[in-house]
């Protein structure tokens, strides 16, 4: 099982999480970000529909794959 990293990070006058290189929108403070953030993770391992999912990679390249709802990665949350 993977693991998803949200980091919360100084961002646009601001803080902001992150996850993979993709930037939150900025909060105006560290403890907004954190809350965002924590928020964001429980989300993220919470099950749903077994469905599929399109996403593009940094070549441009677009995948098409199937998820199963119960397959949630684990998150923790840094910063």
């Amino acid at each position: 099982m993977s693991t998803a990293h949200y980091r919360v990070v100084p961002h646009d006058g601001g803080f902001a999480y992150t996850l993979n290189g993709s930037y939150s929108e900025t909060y105006p403070t560290h403890e907004a970000a954190l809350k965002a953030a924590r928020r964001v993770a429980h989300e993220q391992r919470v099950p749903g529909e077994t469905g599929l999912i399109m996403y593009e990679t940094e070549d441009g390249v677009w995948h098409t794959e199937n998820t199963l709802g119960i397959d949630r990665p684990e998150t923790d949350v840094k910063g």
